[in-house]
């Protein structure tokens, strides 16, 4: 009987000796909200995780090594629900409007993603005179061009206004939808249109997927080109005592990381020669306070 009592007795203090000691400083927790909007965040396929969002978020989740970090993948009205009732919640990769500030706190917007341009074929360069951009006005003026574009979507206030104007036009082909699809860039490659309005990223992504990367370059419409405030996006936090201090302390990460070759890599994964060339004027122009070691590296590879 006292040997019983003595095996017990002993798995019993084996038991609690294997209890972790109560953790007073735990570590609190980010939940990163995410949507699935390639090139943005790439949610599955080959290129999952190389998004461009998707690795400005893993930068900055690095910086913070006191968090667990947690990731959600919803729809953006549920992002902004849990925004708005504050809870631990952050996400990459957005604009900080009027609307948002009332319930959002933004870092400062370290983040440039270039305008739509207009998505052609690299064999009709000729076409287009051989320019990296072109006039918008003059090209939908022109009812030889063929143009697709998405009904259901703005492309800046000025291209908005052109495209209002050239509305009734035959050559203009509205597809349905936010986003281009593959089925569009068959379109591009079969010469149903000689053309589509689109974002620079969302053209090599669907190009890669497509493995016709090297046959789509994007020209800048320059009547994008007059307001950048449009272009550059943030990090937002609830706005709450919480929210703010995370913003604090990303504002001061996006100081040392945003010339980082990794920081500029994961946008310019997505862009082609033409874009990238832009992209680096614009940013350089942009950010006037850029010292001479703080500039974005040019061996920064193209893909």
């Amino acid at each position: 009987m006292r040997r019983r009592i003595v095996t017990t007795l002993s798995l019993l203090f084996f038991f609690v000796a294997c209890i972790p000691p109560r953790v007073t400083n735990a570590k609190e927790a980010i939940t990163w909200m995410e949507v699935s909007m390639p090139p943005l965040f790439i949610q599955d396929g080959p290129a999952k995780g190389q998004g461009y969002g998707d690795i400005i978020s893993a930068i900055i989740q690095e910086q913070l090594p006191d968090y667990y970090h947690y990731k959600m993948v919803t729809n953006v009205i549920r992002h902004f629900d849990r925004f708005k009732k504050g809870e631990n919640v952050c996400a990459v990769g957005l604009y900080p409007t009027p609307e948002r500030k009332a319930f959002m706190y933004f870092s400062t917007p370290r983040f440039l993603a270039l305008p739509a341009g207009l998505i052609i074929k690299k064999e009709k360069l000729a076409t287009f005179d051989h320019s990296k951009s072109i006039s918008l006005d003059r090209i939908l003026s022109n009812k030889n061009f063929i143009i697709g574009l998405s009904q259901d979507r703005s492309y800046g206030n000025n291209v908005d206004a052109l495209l209002k104007k050239y509305r009734n036009r035959e050559n203009l082909v509205l597809f349905s939808g936010q986003e281009l699809s593959g089925n569009y860039f068959k379109m591009l490659l079969l010469d149903r249109v000689d053309g589509l309005i689109g974002l620079p990223t969302e053209a090599m992504y669907h190009a890669e997927k497509l493995g016709i990367r090297d046959r789509i370059v994007t020209l800048t419409i320059e009547e994008n080109q007059n307001d950048y405030e449009g272009w550059f996006y943030a990090i937002g936090c609830p706005k709450n005592e919480w929210g703010l201090g995370i913003i604090n302390k990303i504002n001061k990460i996006l100081r040392t990381q945003q010339f980082t070759e990794r920081y500029h890599a994961a946008y310019e994964r997505w862009l082609d020669a033409n874009s990238v060339e832009q992209y680096r004027k614009i940013y350089q122009k942009a950010f006037l306070h850029t010292t001479p070691q703080n500039t974005i590296p040019q061996n920064t590879p193209k893909h």
